[in-house]
């Protein structure tokens, strides 16, 4: 069945605005909730504060949106990518290697990231991506969690 219009349309990039707040809040919320099911769960007020005094305050953020739509979150901190997300009726689109793209061009000299382990979605996609893994560890508290140091250095 081929996508629906909807889903054929362009994906923008663009710098968050204060605006997307409670669009992006919920993506982001609504994503960690199904792909974090071995974590605590968070009410949206508990994820609010996180969202507002954690990834707004100390990244630089950008959204893909479709339509005016929020469908996507890239959270960087220079060559730190602290967050990738994509609306989980969007996945498998190419909406997050659009953001990784994007994000390669904020940081051409190369990009780290941390995953869980756990999360093998997320490590199959960054590692078809060129991203190698630097190290193993573990996940500060609370989360406590087996992850992994990724890499990326362009050719």
């Amino acid at each position: 069945m081929p996508p629906s219009p909807s889903k054929r349309r362009r994906v923008e990039i663009r710098p968050y605005q204060a605006r997307d707040f409670d669009e992006t809040l919920l993506l982001w919320h609504t994503v960690c909730e199904a792909t974090y099911t071995y974590l605590p769960s968070h009410t949206l007020d508990e994820a609010e504060v996180y969202f507002r005094d954690v990834i707004v305050a100390g990244n630089v953020l950008h959204v893909a949106t479709v339509d005016g739509r929020v469908i996507g979150l890239l959270a960087l901190q220079a060559d730190l990518l602290d967050r990738l997300y994509v609306a989980i009726d969007r996945q498998g689109e190419g909406v997050g290697s659009a953001l990784l793209e994007h994000a390669r061009e904020q940081s051409p000299t190369g990009l780290r990231l941390f995953t869980h382990q756990k999360n093998e979605r997320a490590c199959r996609f960054y590692e078809r991506h060129g991203f190698t893994v630097a190290r193993y560890g573990m996940s500060p508290p609370p989360e406590s969690e087996p992850d992994v140091e990724y890499r990326w250095v362009p050719a």
